[in-house]
Formats: C-alpha cells, sequence, structure tokens
C-alpha cells in the first residue's frame, strides 16, 4: 500500500485503490470481473490494507467472481480474534493459500482451520545471478581489502541494529579492516510517525562506540541491481532481528538465493531457511554471541566456504523462474483445465520453454492499492517511469 506521499508506479500497474477507502475495494473487484483475467492472486500483509486490521480487503475477496489464490506474507502465531477472521475469511473465498514456509503451513493447518489441501508452500522468490567479478564489484563499491558485513531492508527499530553495532568492537578487535554495510532508507510509516529518530540514534551509537571507519550507511531505495552486487561483496550477512514470530523475510531470501554466509537471530524464517547448516543461529539481544559467531565465520575460510555452499544450494531452488513456474502451476490447477488452456491460447505462440509475457495492454496486469489521497482509477503511465523495488522494502 503507498504511503501519503504516493509512487510513480511503471506502466505494469492499471490501477490504484485508496487504502481507507471502502468502495475503492468493490470497485477494484469489479473492474477485475469485467476483464478477461482467469484468475487473481491476492498479496496479504497486515498493515497495507485500509480497515482494522486490514479487513477492508474482504471487500475486495468477496465481491470478486474470478477463482482467487491468496498468498500471505505474514501468519501470525498468536493472532488477535479479528486478525485470525480475516485470514480464515480469505482463505474461505480462496481455491489456494500460499504461504513460503512450512511453519507457515503448519499454523494455517493448527491455528486457522485451513483446509490441508488448499495450502501451497511456495517460497520466496531471488533473483538469477548471471556471471561476476567479486573482485571487480568491491573495486566499484569502495569495498577492496574489506571484510564486508552487511544488513539491508527499510529500516526500524525491529531490526535490532543496535545490538549488531555493540557486537561490532569486538569483531573490529579481530578483524580491523571490518565494514558493516547499514543499507536502506527508513521505513516510511516509521519516518512519518516518529522521522528518522532510530537512524540518528544508530549513528550516535556509532559515534560513541568508535566505529565511524567501520559503519557505512546507504540510505537508499536500492534497486535490485544496486543490491545484488552489496550482497555479491559481502561477506557475512546478518539480520539481527527481534520479533521471534518473523515468518517470511525477503532480505533473507535474497541473501540465501545468492550464497552468503548467514548469522542470524532465530525468528521462524530463519530457523527454517538456515537449518541443516546453512547459517550461524545466535540469540536475540546478544551482542556477545554475534560477535562471536561473526569472528568464526570471517575467521575461517572453510567455514565461510561451507556455509556459503549450502545456502547456494537452496538458493537454486528460489530463483525467481522456479518460484514463478510453481504459480503457473498452482493457476492451471485453480483455473481448471479447460480456462488454463483458453488463456493460453490467448496469450499466443511461444518458442518451446519460453515464458508467458502479457502485452502492456493486456487486462491480465497489475492493480495495486494506492495511497489514502488517491482514487481507484485505469491509468497507462509513460514507459521507463520509475517504480518502487519492493524488494528494497522486505523486512
Amino acid at each position: 500500500m503507498s504511503d501519503r506521499e504516493g509512487y510513480a508506479y511503471g506502466d505494469r500497474v492499471i490501477g490504484e485503490i485508496r487504502q481507507n477507502c471502502p468502495a475503492d475495494y468493490v470497485s477494484a473487484a469489479g473492474f477485475l470481473n469485467r476483464t478477461r483475467v482467469p484468475v487473481v492472486n491476492l498479496h496479504h500483509e497486515y498493515g497495507i490494507y485500509g480497515g482494522e486490521d486490514g479487513d477492508h480487503v474482504l471487500l475486495l475477496a468477496e465481491h470478486l467472481q474470478r477463482p482467487l489464490v491468496v498468498t500471505l506474507h505474514t501468519v501470525l502465531s498468536h493472532p488477535l480474534p479479528h486478525q485470525r477472521e480475516i485470514i480464515t475469511r480469505l482463505a474461505a473465498r480462496a481455491r489456494g493459500v500460499v504461504v513460503m514456509t512450512e511453519a507457515g503451513r503448519h499454523l494455517l493447518a493448527q491455528h486457522y482451520q485451513v483446509a490441508a489441501e488448499k495450502i501451497h508452500v511456495i517460497p520466496h522468490g531471488v533473483p538469477v545471478v548471471r556471471a561476476w567479478s567479486r573482485r571487480e564489484i568491491r573495486r566499484r563499491l569502495g569495498l577492496a581489502g574489506r571484510d564486508v558485513i552487511c544488513t539491508f531492508g527499510l529500516i526500524n527499530p525491529g531490526k535490532g541494529i543496535e545490538y549488531m553495532l555493540h557486537a561490532l568492537p569486538g569483531v573490529v578487535a579481530r578483524h580491523p579492516r571490518v565494514t558493516y554495510l547499514v543499507l536502506g532508507q527508513t521505513h516510511p510509516v516509521v519516518r512519518r510517525l516518529y522521522g528518522e529518530a532510530y537512524r540518528e540514534h544508530l549513528k550516535q551509537l556509532v559515534n560513541d562506540l568508535g566505529l565511524a571507519g567501520h559503519v557505512h550507511f546507504v540510505d537508499n531505495y536500492l534497486t535490485e541491481a544496486e543490491l545484488t552486487d552489496y550482497l555479491l561483496a559481502t561477506d557475512v550477512y546478518v539480520t539481527p532481528y527481534l520479533g521471534a514470530d518473523q515468518i517470511v523475510s525477503g532480505t533473507l531470501a535474497y541473501a540465501v538465493g545468492l550464497g552468503k554466509a548467514i548469522v542470524s537471530t532465530p525468528y521462524v524464517y530463519a530457523r527454517e531457511l538456515l537449518d541443516q547448516g546453512r547459517g550461524l543461529l545466535v540469540g536475540f539481544r546478544d551482542p556477545e554471541a554475534l560477535q562471536n559467531a561473526i569472528n568464526r565465520v570471517l575467521g575461517s575460510p572453510r567455514l565461510r566456504h561451507r556455509l556459503q555452499q549450502r545456502a547456494r544450494t537452496l538458493g537454486l531452488t528460489m530463483t525467481w523462474p522456479r518460484v514463478g513456474a510453481r504459480y503457473a502451476n498452482l493457476f492451471r490447477e485453480v483455473m481448471g483445465r479447460k480456462t488454463a488452456y483458453a488463456f493460453a491460447s490467448r496469450l499466443g505462440p511461444r518458442p518451446p520453454g519460453a515464458p508467458h509475457r502479457l502485452h502492456r495492454d493486456h487486462p491480465a496486469r497489475y492493480l495495486l492499492p494506492a495511497g489514502p489521497d488517491q482514487r481507484l482509477h485505469h491509468r497507462r503511465q509513460r514507459p521507463g517511469s520509475p517504480a518502487g523495488d519492493e524488494t528494497a522494502g522486505k523486512a
């Protein structure tokens, strides 16, 4: 959901919804019903949609006359009654419910009473990385000869970055050429409510700990190419997050996909993704444990290589083409064989093995919710208009 400033979406976005206008959700469903869109994939996250706990999204789902697949980015283990009701109603309306972890599957079945046959586990997607020169990337980023630690995402107090900063002096003592990169802008909601107080607190902590030459804040909303370069230059990726119940992290998914050596606190998603020796887990709010784990990785090329290889092996199963293929198979399943064949025929012939690509004016393009001051409308934007990079904003 766009904030009040709005976003300049790319030309694939054909409609927007005002966050706190219930009528817009009904209008969006009506628009989709009038198109030839054969299936709708609705992504759900708390805090995006309007209403109590985001319940306006139910208006769209319940007025929709197309097969619905719901992708859940958060499945709370201890939801409030109304939060539970939203998920159960979405699941009841949907023909398929996608979660990104086995933990999510278990929660839906055991605590939300979603039928097991409706639940599908499809991992968070990651980019396909072509041939690259790590030495050249480091030189270009000004990181040549450095031991690079990295955290990225929209900055907010739940990231636990202050604990990583407290761990850093003990890392610097062992590895004096360490640079810790903190990548990403402040979360827009946090910035709107509290300004840059958290970022300023972190910067002051850097000065207080004498780390000015070892910490670099990149206060930008990174493109996928920029983000990939920073990750490829990284020796140790760290997620010192504080929320034990966090069930998905796009940032951690990207780090695994790019085969990074990872140190993380044991939130739900990290426990699942870093199982079987794919990373090191340390306690929450424990700078000493962070320090010890990072020193182990930086001090042992053999350990670092083993963590990288195991992460990369899993990451190869999470690339966007593979994730996209799994979604396509699910869409065919919920549409039914005849509908899926008719839809594919409308897209025209394609070379063997090549993905279908929709024309920019095809109605099966994207419909996105907008900020509270924007109306639902269907629009075309000039080619080359900037679009937000969702991944850079992942938690």
